[in-house]
């Protein structure tokens, strides 16, 4: 294997001498500070080039980092990205191939560098190779995501749960695969209400779910109309309501759904929000729905991106626990109860 070292006066200079040289697939071993002629020293870059088999030779020194090799491309995207964090970022052993797993899976840099700095990497600790960064960051990431099992036994009275969201983000689906899991998994008695007054066909596929599981399903389009439906449903252990699907810009849609489900009804509502939109509409959609004082975040839609950081940004912005996960239209298997382990797994893998 071929290792060649550039040095320059700052790690951007000696970044571009070896994309000039090895081109944008080469591959970053490590990056340092080291002394040099003048007063603030040279950095020094090795790197090999594209296709180097670094797997090759036990005796190889870099045989053990591995894992933390970074392509040109990578190092020059976060170069221009961190600013005058960079510096501190790349001499730390470890720690560059954990932000960047970070910023790939759609973490905003600002938690990135902010679980980063709560671990004490930066702190002159030797031992800072990347499965203990790993460690140290998954830890810190654990302690801002909270889990919660809505239907969780012990009340006397039928857990009532509506669920709320933009259009298309899989309520009606996502009430689908809870109804058929909560009874044959848990021996649950169930109960479907529908108020979306605003799509026929909601109602029908809510029906339709409804007849295949052998349970009831009332239409609600007044207040009236749910508090009669809540009471034909006295004694089921679980109630489901779906909602109508609207814009999180159409207030006024909103303020209705409130007077039709208020406080004193006793209704857990529970966010639904796609992983694959936008941070911004998914915090825009959280930022206008809090009117309706949802219990939790339901997150939909996995399937259809490989970047999950967006959930981990929500949860930074609006602390509130997560009590599903949906990958998939398959019903009742694409719906999972959230599980901390698996959400840091899947915000830290991406290579």
């Amino acid at each position: 294997m071929q290792v060649k070292k550039y040095r320059a006066g700052t790690i951007k200079e000696a970044t571009a001498m070896v994309k000039e040289v090895l081109g944008h697939d080469a591959m970053i071993i490590s990056t340092k500070k080291i002394k040099g002629d003048g007063k603030h020293g040279l950095f020094e870059v090795t790197a090999i080039p594209p296709g180097s088999d670094i797997s090759s030779g036990h005796s190889d020194p870099f045989v053990n980092v591995k894992s933390e090799l970074m392509s040109i491309k990578e190092m020059l995207y976060l170069l221009n990205h961190s600013g005058s964090f960079s510096e501190k970022l790349l001499l730390t052993p470890g720690v560059l191939n954990i932000y960047s797993r970070m910023i790939k899976n759609g973490i905003n840099e600002h938690y990135a560098r902010l679980f980063l700095q709560r671990t004490g990497v930066f702190n002159g600790n030797s031992d800072n190779g990347m499965n203990n960064v790993k460690e140290k960051v998954s830890k810190e990431i654990k302690q801002v995501i909270k889990t919660k099992d809505p239907f969780k036994a012990g009340e006397n009275r039928p857990i009532i749960a509506a669920f709320i969201g933009t259009t298309g983000v899989g309520k009606t689906t996502t009430i689908a695969k809870l109804a058929a899991q909560l009874m044959l998994k848990f021996g649950k008695k169930v109960g479907l209400i529908s108020i979306d007054a605003y799509r026929i066909g909601a109602m029908e596929q809510l029906n339709t779910y409804a007849n295949i599981l052998g349970i009831p399903c009332f239409k609600a389009f007044k207040k009236k109309d749910l508090l009669f439906a809540l009471k034909k449903m006295e004694g089921k252990n679980v109630v489901l309501i779906d909602t109508a699907g609207q814009s999180q810009y159409d207030m006024s849609r909103i303020e209705e759904l409130k007077r039709m489900m208020p406080g004193d009804m006793n209704i857990n509502t529970h966010l639904l929000l796609s992983v694959a939109t936008t941070e911004s509409e998914m915090n825009k959609a959280a930022v206008n729905f809090s009117a309706l004082k949802y219990n939790s975040y339901i997150f939909t839609k996995t399937d259809e991106t490989e970047r999950w950081g967006s959930i981990i940004n929500q949860v930074m912005k609006l602390n509130l626990p997560i009590s599903y996960i949906t990958n998939g239209q398959k019903v009742p298997e694409d719906i999972e109860q959230a599980d901390k382990a698996k959400i840091l797994n899947l915000l830290l893998s991406k290579d």
